[in-house]
């Protein structure tokens, strides 16, 4: 089991919207390259509060706010920058920052992952990683806290690990190649 665990996993219900953050005592893998993308986007939106601050006070002097659809969007996007700027800012404080890990053919955080499940004859790609670290890819980002991503976590190439699916089946998985992941 790696030393590090990930510090986001989906909103319950909703697996495909912004992820949150479960512990300040997680950390997350990132690379040099994704540290500083990610500090880039945080720096860029907290000089950005003045601007959407400056529109909910335009907003709110156009009158009823009852009725003032700006204002509630100019609101309901401000609440949206600052959960952002605070899932950054956590993200970034317990960030482990670094090398790939190791190319040594097991599955862990920061691989990209190529797998054959059973019953199917072609292979799938992806990054075992947060959302954060494989943002700009374009493979798909599976966290380790997944179904499928927890039971790759540790797995040598060749090797076939089962897990539970959401209808309740089980699903067979063979792990074809693991590789370190770089931008």
């Amino acid at each position: 089991m790696p030393a590090w665990q990930p510090a986001c996993i989906p909103k319950p219900g909703r697996p495909n919207e912004e992820m949150v953050t479960v512990s300040d005592t997680q950390v997350t893998w990132l690379t040099q390259d994704a540290y500083d993308r990610l500090k880039h986007e945080l720096d860029e939106m907290i000089e950005n509060r003045p601007v959407i601050a400056a529109k909910i006070n335009d907003s709110r002097e156009e009158g009823d706010l009852k009725e003032n659809g700006g204002y509630h969007a100019a609101r309901e996007e401000q609440g949206q920058q600052e959960a952002r700027i605070r899932h950054l800012q956590e993200l970034l404080r317990a960030a482990k920052v670094g090398e790939a890990p190791k190319n040594d053919g097991l599955a862990e955080p920061g691989k990209i992952l190529t797998v054959r499940y059973e019953g199917d004859d072609q292979d799938e790609k992806f990054l075992l990683a947060t959302r954060e670290e494989g943002a700009e890819g374009k493979l798909d980002v599976y966290s380790p806290d997944s179904p499928l991503g927890r039971a790759l976590l540790g797995a040598k190439e060749g090797e076939t690990r089962e897990y539970s699916l959401p209808n309740g089946s089980i699903q067979k998985v063979t792990l074809v190649k693991a590789v370190p992941y770089t931008t």
